[in-house]
């Protein structure tokens, strides 16, 4: 289905705005629950409730599930690139602070314009988005000379493991775009991540020997509800729907409010301290996402032919 707007509504970036401030806290929630459930089975049990809501809201809507479309191999493929990407999010959490790993994780975009521009017809890198891959690099040394400075080294270990699951985020992301994915309901690719990671995830904290459940206080209740129902379920049917209805290059142009989002989540509910470094590295990350998302200017039609 094509964007059936060409420009924005109010209501649309409003709501843009509240699905970014959604994503920023996600990683907030993560690292409260990570306090009563053991990082991969949490990761586990989100991915089991979410599909248990996106397979609801997809019979409701009968919206075909078991049709043959020759997506089943592709759509496990990306179920475990989803699956190791929270995997290395989750345990990347447990290590570094959520103002950190909101920002790592944000090199999904850019993992994506590469991968886009090696596998994707029509999706080349430009010289701007050259220019925004350089200023994300940049922040990225930034962030890594900050954690060499923080004292324990966890925060670089932290660093790695978010950045990891960044990659495989932006990874996934280019194995949809790039395959017969992109031509079923976004709704039928969000249930193979979620259900293949539902089976994946808990037999990768079985075989990590974690804990699992150890503490179902309020606080890690409601942040474990918050992921399920809003983030993974609730957040991301709305997006699938918005880029029905607008232009891909003016929703994404958002995602760079995310990890501001994330930063200040991180400082004001976990009292996390903000750097100047950090501060540096987030503005050249949030610089290069605005410029690998910025839709190219128009090519102007030839002027007529004089008499």
């Amino acid at each position: 289905m094509t964007a059936s707007h060409q420009r924005l509504e109010a209501a649309a970036a409003a709501l843009m705005v509240l699905l970014c401030c959604c994503w920023g806290l996600n990683q907030v929630a993560v690292k409260l629950a990570n306090h009563g459930i053991s990082p991969v089975m949490q990761a586990g049990i989100r991915s089991i409730g979410s599909a248990i809501l996106v397979f609801g809201w997809m019979a409701w809507r009968r919206v075909p599930l078991f049709e043959r479309d020759g997506s089943l191999g592709w759509g496990i493929a990306v179920g475990l690139l989803f699956a190791g990407e929270f995997v290395f999010l989750y345990w990347g959490l447990v290590f570094g602070g959520a103002s950190r790993t909101v920002l790592f994780l944000y090199m999904a975009p850019f993992t994506v314009a590469i991968g886009a521009h090696l596998f994707v017809p029509g999706e080349r890198l430009t010289q701007v988005k050259i220019l925004g891959l350089l200023s994300a690099f940049a922040g990225l040394f930034v962030a890594f000379g900050d954690a060499l400075r923080l004292p324990g080294g966890n925060e670089l270990f932290g660093d790695t493991l978010s950045f990891a699951g960044g990659v495989l985020w932006g990874m996934t992301t280019v194995m949809v775009k790039a395959t017969r994915l992109i031509r079923i309901n976004p709704a039928k690719t969000l249930l193979y991540q979620l259900a293949v990671s539902a089976v994946v995830l808990p037999l990768v904290s079985l075989a990590f020997g974690e804990r699992g459940i150890v503490d179902l206080s309020v606080p890690v209740v409601g942040a474990l509800a918050f992921q399920i129902v809003l983030v993974s379920f609730a957040s991301y049917l709305t997006w699938f729907w918005l880029m029905t209805r607008y232009p891909a290059s003016s929703l994404s142009a958002f995602t760079m409010l995310t990890p501001l989002f994330g930063l200040l989540a991180g400082w004001q509910l976990l009292g996390e301290p903000i750097t100047a470094a950090l501060l540096v590295a987030m503005g050249l990350v949030v610089c290069g996402i605005y410029l690998v998302n910025r839709p190219a200017a128009p090519v102007a039609a030839p002027a007529p032919a004089g008499d």
